[in-house]
């Protein structure tokens, strides 16, 4: 079989990969310098960083085997982690359930209703139950009102934004079973994965088998069209390395394209599916990334419950991966979920910073902006769906409705929320699917 595959991120390599492996050719095109969307990397000081943070959890299965099989298993190690929660001027503990109990902002019976309920979410299989309530709707009824307000709903806002109150239950779940996979021992430590050489060298290994295996691999490519003829979709008009437009045949198109993007490249399709695709809206993240000469905290991952700062969290990379990787320098991720055109996502990298050092100068009173090195500022579309509740019934299905043509994109990760485990996961099924289909 020949497969032409749109987007050069983790899910159109994947693919690719599983498609030459069992002996067929696969061309990807992706618009983009690199490949690895939102895992692809950059230097630091003679290290390679994410543009976006990165790190894997125990459950992260497809992405670790993956991991193995092209050699690098020697470089993924599982490093123990350390949670913060800013709330009310002050910097909590929040890794354990006696974490939670010493959490003084929530009187003590509401900590121990917040942490029975957490503990029964936690053991609970199915999300099945959760597909038709709001998590403000749930988690009000069940954890009470000063729960939500005080964890849940800082979180949910910073995340989401505008759409925090609509957002499914179904997402808090796994986010919830999600961490506590990744928590082994009496003490609940939670340890998180991360390959040595960077996401970048896994994308980089993974690019070079595909090559081997007969693949071909183009950057800075752009496809304008999918184009339909006799009754198939599996013709793409491509501009390879700013040549001139030509048009390539294949037996199959795999498209990883967001669904906005998606629907301006595909022919007409069905109103159902259509409506499927257009049902779903997405937030852009907004990053920062700090080089220091020294650390802002003594926290890897802080969730910041406070609706007055412009950022949602802050991962401070060097907390749990080794700073020599990095010449001796500390790496602070400061992120967040805009919507495309709002105002923090049209700010430059300047304004950025000076919005935000006011407000780590309120977290760490010692901060200075002469502990900064450098910096580095990352707008990334189409990086969170927004997830309502019954968003399963909505979700696009791989095999569109034309003939030879798929979609894999993150919309169509659940019950899990996005992440490149996921996406390795998906692009490995949906080329599945394209040879089964060609064996029927």
């Amino acid at each position: 079989m020949r497969v032409g595959i749109i987007g050069g991120g983790v899910a159109g390599l994947a693919a690719a990969h599983h498609l030459t492996k069992a002996g067929h050719f696969a061309e990807v095109f992706e618009v983009a310098p690199f490949f690895g969307g939102q895992a692809s990397t950059f230097d630091v000081f003679g290290g390679r960083l994410e543009r976006g943070y990165h790190h894997l959890f125990i459950s992260d299965t497809s992405i670790t085997e993956l991991i193995e099989e092209l050699g690098l298993g020697d470089k993924l190690e599982w490093l123990q982690s350390s949670v913060g929660f800013y709330h009310g001027g002050k910097i909590w503990d929040f890794a354990n359930p006696r974490d939670l109990l010493l959490f003084k902002p929530l009187p003590i019976l509401d900590r121990i209703r917040v942490g029975l309920w957490t503990l029964i979410l936690q053991k609970t299989k199915s999300y099945k139950k959760f597909e038709g309530v709001t998590a403000q709707a749930w988690l009000t009824s069940h954890m009470g009102k000063k729960g939500y307000e005080v964890i849940w709903e800082p979180l949910l806002r910073g995340k989401f934004g505008e759409y925090h109150d609509k957002i499914g239950m179904t997402w808090i779940w796994n986010k919830v079973t999600l961490r506590v996979a990744s928590r082994k021992g009496a003490g609940q430590i939670e340890r998180l994965g991360y390959p040595m050489g960077s996401f970048g060298e896994v994308i980089d290994v993974l690019a070079e088998h595909i090559v081997r295996q007969g693949g071909q691999l183009h950057t800075s490519s752009s496809v304008s069209k999918v184009v339909e003829s006799d009754g198939s979709a599996t013709t793409l008009e491509v501009q390879i390395d700013g040549g001139e437009p030509e048009r390539r045949e294949y037996d199959a198109v795999i498209a990883t394209t967001p669904s906005y993007v998606f629907t301006r490249l595909a022919p007409p399709m069905p109103q159902e599916y259509t409506e499927k695709l257009e049902g779903i809206n997405y937030l852009s993240a907004v990053l920062m990334v700090l080089v220091m000469d020294r650390p802002f905290t003594n926290k890897y991952w802080m969730n910041i419950a406070d609706p007055t700062m412009p950022f949602v969290a802050l991962i401070e990379h060097t907390n749990m991966i080794d700073k020599d990787l990095y010449g001796g320098k500390h790496i602070l991720y400061i992120s967040n979920y805009p919507n495309r055109g709002s105002k923090l996502y049209e700010m430059s990298a300047e304004d950025l910073m000076d919005l935000f050092v006011p407000h780590l100068q309120k977290i760490n009173p010692d901060f200075d902006r002469s502990w900064v090195i450098e910096y580095h500022h990352h707008r990334l579309d189409g990086a969170q769906p927004i997830v309502g509740t019954n968003y399963e019934a909505g979700i696009p299905e791989h095999r569109t409705p034309l003939s030879g043509l798929y979609l894999a994109n993150t919309t169509q990760i659940y019950p899990e929320d996005r992440g490149t485990n996921y996406s390795v996961r998906m692009g490995l099924q949906v080329a599945q699917m394209v040879l089964d289909d060609a064996s029927d």
